[in-house]
């Protein structure tokens, strides 16, 4: 943990998570969790015996974890007739979009120039509006603050909304019944939504430890400045793990409970990719690749006998990517 900070339960505890999870039960998937020999992975990498399980949430309904924080949003609020709007890389746009569309709600995307194509086409298959201007996630985050000004729409934020956080908290729920005792969780990192809802359900009693491609270091940034600051967003997951800075939410609860932070090089994300598929035969996105890219790379060495659980968070790519 940082420092002798006192813990902030305030943003969400553990039972407000449960209850939320409870609630969203009946429109998200329980995601499995494969167990597997560490040297399947990593070879030679690590300090001794250790166990690895990856928490397959790249098989979401939606391709990503983002599904529970939108489904959150749009059942434990209330979108008014002009329905929801959401500013997103691409992920958290097919999931407003996905819930918005199971349960009738009109939903307009905002995304930048740098999303993929794949999580555009599928905004647009889903039925929501989908704007596309900017070259990053601010710029459609202020395209999508003006609409909710001019329209009245619910703004769906993709991190820093409490209603995100309970919901993407969900992951840690399932986790902790999955992989009874977990010693360590290893989790991407973008705006903070997911590490701030798994940290908050966890409460200290494993360890969360953020990942984070260098190019794009916002809660590194914000540990070291001591307060959410703007950081660089160049990285080969910028679509979806390069906001402008952390949310305010994910950080109040990462000062308590994120014991680590951790940075990954592109090369190292690219090879993660790689290494899951051949060994595997699991497919994610650069962004859901960072906690195995930490493993195969050594930023985060487990100890022997530790227990670690890896996030591969999502995977709204074409088929073929890996070839």
């Amino acid at each position: 943990m940082i420092g002798e900070q006192e813990q902030d339960t305030a943003v969400a505890t553990p039972e407000d998570i449960r209850r939320t999870y409870d609630v969203l039960a009946p429109y998200v998937r329980r995601t499995p969790v494969l167990e597997l020999d560490p040297h399947d992975l990593t070879g030679d990498a690590g300090t001794g015996p250790w166990r690895l399980a990856l928490k397959l949430e790249y098989l979401q309904r939606s391709g990503s974890f983002k599904v529970r924080g939108a489904f959150a949003n749009l059942l434990l609020r209330e979108p008014p007739e002009a329905g929801v709007v959401a500013a997103s890389g691409g992920n958290h746009g097919v999931a407003v979009a996905y819930a918005a569309h199971r349960l009738g709600v009109r939903a307009r995307i905002y995304v930048p120039t740098i999303s993929a194509p794949a999580k555009m086409d599928r905004i647009r298959e889903l039925g929501a509006e989908l704007v596309v201007g900017g070259d990053r996630y601010a710029d459609a985050l202020a395209a999508a603050d003006s609409w909710v000004a001019e329209s009245g729409a619910l703004s769906v934020h993709a991190f820093d909304q409490r209603e995100t956080l309970l919901g993407q908290g969900g992951v840690g729920v399932e986790l902790a019944e999955q992989v009874p005792g977990p010693d360590t969780v290893l989790v991407p990192v973008g705006g903070g939504g997911l590490i701030g809802g798994i940290a908050a359900y966890f409460a200290g009693s494993a360890r969360v430890v953020a990942v984070e491609p260098t190019g794009a270091p916002t809660l590194h940034t914000a540990r070291v400045q001591g307060t959410p600051a703007d950081a660089p967003a160049d990285s080969v997951a910028a679509d979806a793990l390069a906001p402008r800075r952390i949310g305010e939410l994910a950080f109040r609860v990462a000062q308590s409970f994120v014991d680590e932070s951790v940075l990954v090089e592109d090369d190292a994300i690219l090879t993660a990719q790689r290494v899951l598929w051949q060994a595997a035969r699991v497919a994610v996105e650069p962004a859901a690749a960072v906690g195995v890219a930490a493993l195969l790379s050594g930023a985060y060495r487990p100890a022997p006998g530790e227990r670690v659980a890896v996030v591969l968070s999502g995977s709204n790519r074409p088929p073929g990517f890996l070839a």
